[in-house]
């Protein structure tokens, strides 16, 4: 795991490149942020639980790479939840990174990440999900995460406090990164099936580079003829951005999550709720099977990688439920939550009545 792999030339004559190479220490660089990264926020979530601890379970991958999955189990605040590392490398670029950026053909490539998923007992409690990875293709590299909250029972204090801890972190790099990776955030944790977002938002962004040529917006996804995408347009590019800007950028971000989501969980805890609750709270985390299992970027790449297949599908819950054909009672807080919570909402200016 410690062994970076050398990139050898392809055999095919690549696309001439359209930015900078990153620098030459590059993987090692992301890869000591991401593992001590995922130290950090083990070390505050234990903390925060009280109980319960991380349990390591390194791996290795046969065709090259590797990782150490943490996962904490029947805590006091938290039923299940894991914290991943992992680096990978090899031969064979999956389809789904070869249908964004064709132009990483005939290369090896490279991708690390930590990635975290928390389900916690108490329904008033969000589930909260992050990613943060970087990936190289020979002339193509990129930064990519998010953060998003996905609650059962929310208050709009909670919601505007976390979306407004992550604007600060933006903030710092571009007035508009918030305003841009917020909507792409609505999008992105989206169930077209249900017609319904995952949850409150938060942030995402991916194939984050210098090569505005190529790709003018800031987050250049599929479809380009959304609001998100549109809004990017508008934006434009991000002028004379460095691989070190960007990756100061993922930093921060990744430093505001306990921040964000610690206070939440404080607050939160200890609210008693009945059987009423806990079967909504189980309902919900069907939502979050199905999005992972049907959309998740993370989850396809991992599985078309031949990745650990327990580390990949640790951000399931551990208890869920379906029920055919639910609908909330008019009025009642599981109401609020689809007619209010779960559309897009400007969370960063919300302000008490």
């Amino acid at each position: 795991m410690t062994a970076f792999p050398t990139f050898s030339a392809p055999e095919k004559t690549p696309k001439k490149a359209t930015q900078p190479l990153p620098p030459s220490d590059s993987r090692e660089r992301v890869s000591a942020w991401l593992q001590s990264f995922q130290d950090s926020v083990c070390e505050g979530l234990t903390e925060a639980d009280g109980a319960a601890e991380f349990k390591q379970d390194a791996w290795e991958r046969p065709e090259g790479g590797g990782g150490r999955s943490r996962v904490m189990r029947d805590g006091k605040v938290f039923e299940q939840g894991g914290v991943n590392f992992s680096e990978v490398w090899g031969d064979k670029l999956p389809p789904s990174i070869l249908k964004q950026r064709p132009e990483a053909a005939g290369h090896r490539f490279y991708a690390t990440g930590t990635s975290m998923v928390l389900h916690p007992k108490n329904p008033y409690v969000p589930t909260v999900h992050l990613n943060y990875r970087y990936f190289e293709a020979g002339p193509v590299w990129w930064f990519g995460g998010g953060i998003d909250l996905t609650p059962y029972y929310p208050f709009e204090e909670d919601v505007a406090q976390f979306h407004n801890t992550l604007k600060g972190a933006c903030d710092k790099h571009h007035p508009e990164y918030y305003n841009t990776f917020k909507r792409w955030c609505d999008e992105y944790f989206y169930l077209q099936h249900r017609d319904e977002t995952r949850g409150v938002g938060g942030l995402f962004f991916d194939y984050q580079d210098t090569s505005g040529v190529l790709y003018p917006m800031m987050y250049p996804g599929s479809p380009l003829d959304t609001p998100a995408a549109k809004y990017s347009e508008k934006v434009g590019p991000v002028e004379n951005r460095s691989w070190d800007d960007i990756f100061a950028f993922v930093q921060d971000c990744g430093a505001a999550f306990l921040p964000s989501y610690l206070p939440i969980v404080a607050k939160r805890k200890d609210t008693e709720y009945g059987d009423r609750e806990r079967n909504f709270q189980l309902y919900r985390r069907g939502r979050y099977v199905e999005f992972n299992l049907v959309y998740d970027r993370g989850t396809i790449f991992g599985l078309q990688t031949n990745g650990r297949t327990e580390s990949i599908l640790m951000s399931l819950p551990p208890l869920v439920r379906w029920e055919y054909a639910y609908t909330p009672e008019p009025g009642t807080p599981e109401a609020k939550l689809y007619d209010v919570f779960l559309k897009p909402q400007d969370w960063a200016n919300w302000k008490p009545e």
